[in-house]
């Protein structure tokens, strides 16, 4: 299936399938459309569409993936990078990896993601860790840490919602 296969529907932000298509394909179409919604230059409006949009690109992984969502100051996405890959149930994260690629794409503000590949999304006390340790690194160069998204099969666990960031 390739998005010709899809028109408008009739409220905005909603599309008809004109075809028959497997769940393979729906995946893929949905990833392409987060994909989308986080591109360069958009602004991040809402956390929720933010949150769902990295739900879709990262629940399905059978490894856990730790990426960076990099923003300028007024909150416009400059990249989405996946950083780190790790087993299924953990990754090694290097806070100095994440302050390079947040310099080297000029980014104001971060939003950390992972996900865990067993589907439940609450935070680990390692995941809190290295929040902190990241934090503490993008702080030294004035990059802030808006948020740690967690991402699980059933949803997402914000830390910033959580008071955590």
């Amino acid at each position: 299936m390739n998005i010709t296969n899809l028109r408008a529907g009739e409220l905005p932000g909603t599309y008809v399938v004109t075809e028959p298509v497997t769940d393979t394909e729906l995946m893929r179409l949905a990833k392409l459309l987060a994909k989308r919604r986080l591109a360069r230059g958009r602004k991040i409006d809402s956390p929720g569409e933010v949150h769902r949009c990295l739900q879709t690109l990262l629940m399905d992984y059978e490894h856990e993936v730790f990426g960076i969502l990099m923003l300028d100051n007024r909150h416009r996405i400059i990249q989405f990078s996946e950083m780190f890959r790790g087993t299924i149930n953990s990754a090694s994260v290097y806070p100095r990896e994440v302050v390079k690629e947040a310099l080297a794409q000029n980014a104001a503000a971060v939003i950390l993601v992972h996900n865990h590949p067993s589907g439940e999304p609450e935070p680990s006390q390692a995941d809190r860790q290295i929040t902190d340790r990241i934090k503490q690194a993008l702080d030294t160069v004035e990059v802030r840490v808006l948020d740690h998204v967690v991402v699980g099969h059933e949803g997402t666990v914000s830390f910033a919602e959580r008071g955590w960031c």
